[in-house]
């Protein structure tokens, strides 16, 4: 089978999707499957303002509905494949999309409306017309369900591998680490609060908090490291914490887990069907409560130690190679033609 994967979101930095369409890759070939990678690379850079937002959305467009399918006729793709939702009119094939998460209409706002009305309406047309739905997690496959309508029996549920096979080295626990952004839905500003009262609390004791990646803060107790060694900073953490209020998945939380570092996660869907009781669960929107587990974690070795292990069982249970058997089945499902519905037929509307 011969898939065109659109990889043009990984030339756009590191990311949770850039992981996803990387390692994806990899295990699809390893299954036997001829992967041919398109990428973007004429996308203009983000210039800021509505005329870059405009820019950026033209080219967008002109890709998915022109150059994408112009490539998988001239490769004769038997699939194509969205890992983010976006669909052409006409490919000459039968496409694939992949949902992730439905955060910006479970928390709209945590995004800007122009942003959220755009993402609504593109996202739930390619979801609803694609030939098959990749969903990462079943909590994300009941939101598209319920909130698109899109047909459950077209949805292959593909759960995520390990982001990265890092070389850890655990050592006792030096700090706390929080990898990502600042993006509302990550809640980092509650993070901060909690450690600031964590740290008024534990006095000369309290270990600091690193935020590894884009997040920046001048708060006294947190250290950014903005080029992360992953590796390293793993292997020094007390605890991950990942207080987001919404995830389809948690992919850094599952990295943490089969690294061996305990986490602290926020108690919401995605992050509990991912971690399952594996990790300590605090409520994302009390700071009060975070504080309190930043202590208990980071003073009780035992306990760091018991959620160590779990975390690793529960890892074991997540592979690309499953991942990658998973999307073959949505690729599949795709070629079958739907009984009364051609593929056109299901074309955006």
């Amino acid at each position: 089978m011969r898939v065109l994967l659109d990889t043009s979101y990984a030339l756009r930095g590191p990311s949770g999707t850039t992981v996803y369409i990387d390692r994806l890759s990899d295990a699809l070939r390893a299954e036997g499957v001829d992967v041919v990678a398109a990428a973007d690379e004429r996308r203009p850079p983000p210039a800021g303002g509505g005329a870059g937002s405009a820019r950026n959305l033209a080219h967008d467009m002109w890709w998915t509905q022109v150059a994408l399918p112009r490539r998988a006729r001239a490769v004769r793709a038997d699939v194509l494949h969205h890992p983010l939702p976006a669909l052409a009119r006409s490919a000459g094939c039968p496409q694939v999309v992949t949902v992730h998460d439905l955060a910006f209409e479970r928390l709209p706002e945590c995004f800007a409306p122009a942003f959220r009305r755009w993402s609504s309406l593109t996202h739930r047309r390619a979801a609803r017309a694609a030939d098959a739905v990749v969903c990462v997690s079943q909590t994300t496959r009941r939101d598209a369900m319920a909130r698109w309508g899109v047909d459950g029996a077209r949805v292959v549920v593909a759960a995520h591998g390990p982001g990265q096979e890092l070389d850890v080295l655990r050592a006792e626990g030096r700090h706390f680490l929080y990898v990502g952004d600042d993006e509302p839905r990550k809640n980092l500003a509650l993070l901060l609060q909690a450690h600031a009262r964590y740290r008024a609390q534990a006095g000369d004791g309290a270990l600091e908090l690193v935020l590894a990646g884009r997040a920046r803060t001048a708060q006294e107790g947190v250290r950014c490291e903005p080029e992360p060694d992953l590796a390293a900073l793993f292997g020094a953490a007390a605890a991950l914490v990942h207080p987001a209020l919404h995830e389809g998945f948690g992919l850094t939380a599952l990295e943490a887990m089969h690294a061996g570092v305990p986490v602290i996660a926020a108690r919401s869907p995605g992050l509990a069907e991912t971690c399952a009781d594996a990790v300590a669960y605090v409520d994302p929107y009390d700071a009060g409560a975070l504080a309190q587990e930043l202590a208990r974690v980071g003073g009780d070795a035992q306990l760091r130690a018991a959620l160590s292990a779990r975390g690793r069982e529960r890892a074991a249970a997540f592979s690309w190679r499953a991942a990658a058997r998973a999307h073959i089945e949505a690729y599949t499902l795709a070629r079958m033609p739907a009984p009364g519905m051609t593929t056109a037929a299901r074309a955006p509307r």
